[in-house]
């Protein structure tokens, strides 16, 4: 025993030597470049400041100006500055949502890995840096204003979605926000005009990206009992303006415009990282954090991909961007499949009806496992009249460092596999 602590120690020492004398051994597995990931427009920094790698940046966006990817990769210039630039912090580089340059990090990231994919991919790699926090606290003020735990019979009567919404006429910045949205997003511009799109989803990104998600999250999560407050809840973006049409484009087509836009692209990226059906979770979301999904939804409101509850039912949540798969030709299990992402994804489901009851997952043993989910059957519901002139009074304030070494026999390694992914989760 003593000897085996002792090699065991002396083997820590000697990983621990080399990762100190090796730059390269400190990156993990999907690390490339030789420095530690920074967001993009920093990275472009790094790389104008470096004379072989800003000169191998140009000739790369020089090689992308009006070429497949194919034909550039045939070049051996556009190759050899590609070769170059993924070992330079470009590579790894990823961007924080609403940050202040946002769009210049997004077109720089973009400019880089537009080269490196195999054209129009089903699915994309996020250039968000990973949701890692909870809404534990936010899950917990959500629960008080559900009801949960209160008199069911007072909880049944209320209309959280307009408790929601009182909520936040009482903080200046969120009432200043949806007022703005609301006054553009019902303002017409002409008899065949009811409204000016482009301007209202910009203040309907603004709100969403500006505003505290305790006012948010309750506005356009809430849970109903009701259609009254079903109908409240899909009105909280205006989809007369800000998502309906006269007809649904095709779904593909939608995505092809979604993606010429680096902004649009990123978030819908981002949706498909964090919302994408997981089977090997509790929750049937990666990595189980409720956060990222709900984070990456409503960071897609304020675009022509943005996604809107489909009517006023008030359990059966079905949510879907205002498309269809007809016209899809030999695309349409492509088309059919993306839309489903939508409309029958029990990560996204589950994680608003969890946030609208206010009960996040908790993956301690000691409680039950989460039970997702089944697709609820749909009924259309008549619309009721939108009434958006909100009270604003509210009776209540809102307001390890050393693992231990295991034998390596083939039982105890699938053993250890079989936990490797809750513990990554629960350290998320």
């Amino acid at each position: 025993m003593i000897l085996a602590n002792a090699f065991c120690l002396l083997f820590f020492l000697d990983e621990t030597l080399r990762s100190l004398a090796s730059p390269s051994s400190l990156q993990g597995p999907e690390l490339h470049g030789w420095r530690p990931p920074v967001d993009c427009v920093r990275a472009n920094e790094l790389c104008a400041a470096e004379s072989n790698c800003s000169s191998r940046y140009r000739t790369l966006r020089q090689c992308l100006a009006g070429r497949d990817r194919n034909t550039m990769l045939a070049n051996k210039e556009c190759q050899a500055a590609l070769e170059v630039l993924q070992e330079s912090p470009l590579y790894d580089c990823r961007c924080k949502r609403g940050m202040k340059k946002e769009l210049q990090c997004l077109q720089i990231y973009w400019s880089i890995h537009l080269g490196l994919t195999e054209g129009e991919e089903f699915y994309e790699a996020s250039p968000y840096e990973p949701a890692t926090s909870r809404l534990s606290d936010i899950f917990r003020l959500a629960s008080i204003f559900s009801g949960t735990g209160a008199d069911p019979a007072v909880s049944a009567r209320s209309n959280h979605c307009l408790d929601a919404a009182k909520a936040c006429n009482l903080n200046d910045n969120c009432k200043k926000l949806r007022s703005s949205y609301i006054s553009i997003c019902n303002r017409e511009v002409s008899p065949a005009e009811p409204c000016n799109r482009r301007r209202c989803h910009k203040a309907l990104r603004q709100f969403f990206d500006r505003v505290p998600r305790e006012y948010t999250y309750r506005m356009l999560f809430c849970s109903c009992q009701d259609q009254a407050c079903a109908e409240r809840r899909r009105q909280t973006i205006l989809p007369s303006c800000s998502y309906e049409d006269k007809e649904k484009p095709n779904c593909l087509d939608l995505r092809g415009v979604c993606r010429a836009d680096h902004l649009c692209r990123s978030r819908l990226a981002d949706f498909h990282a964090n919302c994408r059906a997981s089977y090997q979770t509790l929750t049937s979301c990666p990595a189980d954090n409720y956060q990222a999904c709900l984070g990456s939804y409503a960071g897609m409101i304020g675009f022509d991909m943005t996604p809107n509850y489909v009517d006023a039912s008030p359990t059966g949540i079905v949510v879907s961007p205002w498309c269809s798969c007809r016209g899809s030709g030999n695309m349409e299990e492509e088309c059919e499949k993306f839309l489903r992402d939508f409309t029958e994804n029990p990560c996204l489901r589950n994680a608003i009806q969890a946030f609208g009851n206010g009960t996040d997952v908790n993956l301690s043993p000691k409680n039950p496992s989460f039970q997702a989910t089944q697709a609820p059957r749909v009924e259309k519901t008549p619309s009721l009249p939108d009434d958006l002139s909100d009270s604003t009074s509210l009776g209540t304030s809102i307001i390890t460092t050393c693992t231990s070494i295991q034998e390596t026999d083939p039982e105890g390694r699938r053993h250890a596999e079989g936990h490797t992914a809750g513990a990554g989760a629960k350290g998320q």
